[in-house]
C-alpha cells in the first residue's frame, strides 16, 4: 500500500507500509524527536536494535507498522500488534506517533485510520491504545474517535526518566471505530472496508 494524503494544512504526504529496510530512515525519526517526545513511548527507540527487532516482527506477520513520509523522511509512524494470546487473538493494540511538524493536522488520524484497514483485514473485533497518563493529546484522540478507557493501573509503569506513572488502557470495537472514522475515510477507502 502506498498513497498521497493532503493533510489539514495542504502538506501532502505518503503513507506506506513500514518495511524492515526502513531502519535508517525510522532511526532517523526517532533521534529527531525530542526528549519530552520520547518520554512516554513504550520502547527505547534511541536503541537500534531494539527497533531492529520491532520492524522483524512485520516478516513474521506479528506486527503491521505504516509510516508517513513528506520528502522521503518518516514524520509519522503507527504500529498494529496483534496479540500472542490465544484468548486475545481477536484484538490488537494500536500505537501512534506523529512528528511535531505534523502533529494537528490531521495525521494521527489518517495514521489510525490506515491501522483500521489493516484491522479489518485481519478479522479483528476490537483495538487498544495504551498511554501513560500524562498524555492527554492521544486521550482526547482516541476519545474523539470512539475509545473507552477500561482500566486505569495507578503508578504501573515507568516513563523514559524512571518515574512512575498510572497507565490507561483504552478499547474500542472495530465497528465503532470505522463508524466514527467514516469522515476520514476517502472514495476509494470504502472498497477496502468491504
Amino acid at each position: 500500500m502506498e498513497k498521497k494524503e493532503k493533510l489539514k494544512d495542504g502538506t501532502e504526504v505518503v503513507i506506506r507500509n513500514l518495511r524492515t529496510n526502513d531502519l535508517d530512515l525510522l532511526m532517523k525519526f526517532y533521534r529527531a524527536l525530542s526528549p519530552e517526545d520520547r518520554r512516554y513511548l513504550k520502547f527505547e527507540v534511541l536503541d537500534r536494535n531494539v527497533v531492529a527487532k520491532r520492524l522483524q516482527r512485520i516478516e513474521m506477520g506479528e506486527d503491521f507498522r505504516v509510516a508517513a513520509l513528506h520528502h522521503n523522511k518518516i514524520v509519522a509512524s503507527g504500529a498494529l500488534e496483534l496479540s500472542e494470546e490465544l484468548w486475545s487473538r481477536h484484538q490488537a493494540e494500536i500505537r501512534v506517533i506523529v512528528a511535531p511538524r505534523f502533529q494537528h493536522k490531521g495525521l494521527g488520524t489518517i495514521m489510525i485510520r490506515e491501522l483500521y484497514f489493516i484491522a479489518v483485514q485481519q478479522k479483528l473485533e476490537t483495538v487498544t491504545a495504551w498511554m501513560m497518563r500524562p498524555q492527554i493529546n492521544a486521550q482526547h484522540i482516541f476519545r474523539k474517535l470512539g475509545f473507552r478507557e477500561e482500566h486505569l493501573l495507578p503508578d504501573f509503569v515507568k516513563d523514559i526518566d524512571g518515574a512512575f506513572q498510572d497507565l490507561i488502557v483504552m478499547a474500542c470495537p472495530l465497528k465503532d471505530l470505522g463508524r466514527e472514522l467514516t469522515h476520514a475515510f476517502g472514495d476509494s477507502d470504502w472498497e477496502r472496508c468491504r
